[in-house]
């Protein structure tokens, strides 16, 4: 096995090619990552930022699912970004992919105003305190807002974007208001959006964001994706995500 993975790590295959590696004691990636890396429309030789990157989960997939110049994960934890630059060595794609360790929150000062056509962010969905147990633990950090809040996630955004630069989230709907009124706030016009079912019957768990800096207001809403089509079933669409090619 490869010497940039730790005793305690695993190696993950991502299809395509690519593989992840991931510390099953720490905060490993979910669909939601997937979901929303199939969600980005990325044009040839764009710049990409993922804030709050974690491992590396989305500059790794967005390295194959777009033709972007180059990508930049940011993460404020330094073992996670250890992790997540080890990944981007374990693929050979140091000359792509660049891993920052710094807070989202200081976004603008670290890479200057209007420096990337896109930014996504699989942010923290929960706000801070509720049921948090550790405040250092990793897995508390991924889920709750303890080092960022939505607000410095959309703030920072609006400020590292080109104007007419767009903006891929992934989230939940019972902050769905919050969201959309941070991103007018900011200037980020929200104008594609894409509800997350896990079975055709039950609520919606995710959503998927799309907005533009400087963007018309119009709001184009997407088919419901659901994820199963019977308990631990794939729906085809997810199957498709999941193939090594996307086909």
């Amino acid at each position: 096995m490869s010497d940039l993975i730790k005793a305690n790590e695993r190696l993950d295959d991502l299809g395509r090619g690519l593989s992840i590696i991931q510390d099953p004691g720490k905060f490993c990636f979910g669909m939601d990552a997937v979901l929303l890396s199939e969600f980005v429309r990325g044009q040839e030789g764009e710049k990409i930022l993922d804030m709050g990157t974690g491992n590396g989960i989305l500059p790794i997939l967005l390295s194959a699912k777009t033709k972007a110049s180059h990508l930049v994960g940011l993460e404020i934890q330094p073992e996670s970004a250890d992790l997540a630059q080890r990944s981007v060595a374990y693929n050979h794609l140091e000359e792509k992919i660049k891993i920052v360790t710094g807070d989202m929150g200081d976004a603008a000062n670290l890479f200057g105003a209007s420096s990337f056509d896109i930014v996504t962010s699989n942010p923290p969905y929960m706000i801070g305190g509720h049921g948090l147990l550790n405040p250092d633990d990793a897995k508390c950090i991924a889920r709750h807002e303890v080092k960022m809040t939505l607000e410095d996630l959309i703030r920072e955004t609006a400020k590292v974007l080109k104007p007419n630069g767009r903006c891929y989230y992934v989230h939940r709907p019972f902050r769905l208001v919050e969201i959309f009124c941070l991103m007018h706030a900011y200037g980020i016009e929200p104008k594609r959006m894409r509800m997350v079912y896990p079975f055709a019957d039950r609520e919606p768990n995710m959503v998927l964001i799309e907005g533009f800096r400087g963007g018309r207001p119009r709001l184009s809403v997407e088919k419901p994706l659901v994820i199963y089509e019977s308990e631990n079933v794939y729906t085809p669409e997810v199957r498709r995500m999941y193939e090594p090619d996307g086909q």
